[in-house]
């Protein structure tokens, strides 16, 4: 048997690096053959997906105090994760934000950096964002956007959210009252006459461009294509060729729900698996999901099989026992 570790992070517990090796120990143990593959669905985690950084820039942070942002260039390919840069964490959480000062301006002085150091091609990574700017702050961050037509350039989004709309469904995570979501989702709605007007790009009608309150949006207009991100990290990687050389594949992620089937890893995963006809696992933290409309896939609840106490202060023994327990049945 050949399996195949593609897990996502187990967020507040485990990288997806770490649950993809306890998989991999398993296996091992038990004279299988294991390729160990993290994914990410373009949201926070996925520039450690992608290779880590090894680059490391002074910018402007989320609330206009310099924070020092790590991200990747490596062979032409620049990795930015905007949350490294312009993240809710940065701000000091929910609580701590100003919903609306909070400015995605370090994000665009990342890319900046990227094009001044040659990047052939850039990938920005959103997610965890504590912006609502519609991407204003890092489109003028940018000195001289034109050339960003001699790049690829790529927008991991894993949200289909419109730009109009990223105030309402966003906003109130990052703090914003009633009051202020409706202020914001005005200035959302003349950026996106703005960039219209100067881009020629009808930035509201492109799916997902609402993402990191409407960064996504800006960076279409600058000529970015925008795609879900678990599609641009399975390219990077080799995902699809990984998974049609193997007989199971085992994915992952501390919460097993709805939607873990809507562009997130497992859902993902799942497509893939079904293209290939993959026979698919599933290791969950918990479950609250009925999974009766995906009875060809295999569950592991930790929860369930260890007790919630052990299965978030030892997850990863619990990962590596789930597994190695399932792989004996088969």
């Amino acid at each position: 048997m050949r399996v195949l570790a593609a897990a996502d992070k187990f967020k507040g517990t485990a990288s997806a690096a770490s649950v993809c090796a306890a998989i991999g120990h398993a296996c091992w143990d038990l004279g299988i053959d294991c390729v160990e593959m993290p994914m990410a669905d373009g949201g926070e985690g996925t520039l450690d997906v992608l290779g880590g950084p090894n680059r490391s820039s002074v910018v402007t942070g989320p609330l206009g105090t310099a924070v020092e942002a790590e991200w990747r260039l490596h062979r032409g390919v620049a990795v930015i994760e905007m949350a490294r840069a312009s993240g809710l964490t940065l701000a000091g959480g929910s609580d701590n934000n100003n919903p609306l000062d909070a400015t995605t301006q370090g994000t665009g002085e990342l890319i900046d950096k990227a094009l001044n150091e040659g990047a052939k091609k850039i990938i920005v990574c959103l997610g965890g964002s504590a912006t609502t700017d519609g991407g204003l702050g890092a489109l003028r961050a940018i000195s001289t956007p034109a050339r960003l037509r001699a790049v690829e350039f790529l927008v991991a989004c894993d949200v289909d959210t419109y730009f109009i709309d990223a105030a309402k469904v966003f906003a109130p995570q990052k703090g914003a009252s009633k009051s202020q979501v409706t202020m914001l989702t005005g200035r959302l709605e003349r950026l996106a006459q703005m960039y219209e007007s100067e881009y020629g790009i009808a930035v509201n009608n492109i799916l997902g461009s609402g993402a990191a309150g409407g960064l996504a949006g800006a960076l279409a207009a600058l000529g970015a294509t925008l795609m879900p991100g678990f599609d641009i990290v399975a390219e990077e990687v080799e995902f699809y060729d990984a998974i049609r050389a193997t007989d199971l594949v085992i994915t992952g992620e501390g919460l097993l729900d709805e939607t873990s089937f809507d562009g997130k890893v497992v859902g993902s995963v799942y497509q893939y698996a079904q293209n290939s006809k993959t026979k698919m696992a599933v290791i969950a933290g918990d479950v609250d999901i009925e999974m009766s409309s995906y009875a060809d896939i295999d569950v592991m609840n930790l929860t369930a099989q260890f007790g919630a106490e052990l299965s978030m202060q030892q997850v990863l023994r619990c990962v590596e026992d789930a597994t190695r327990l399932y792989l004996q049945t088969k």
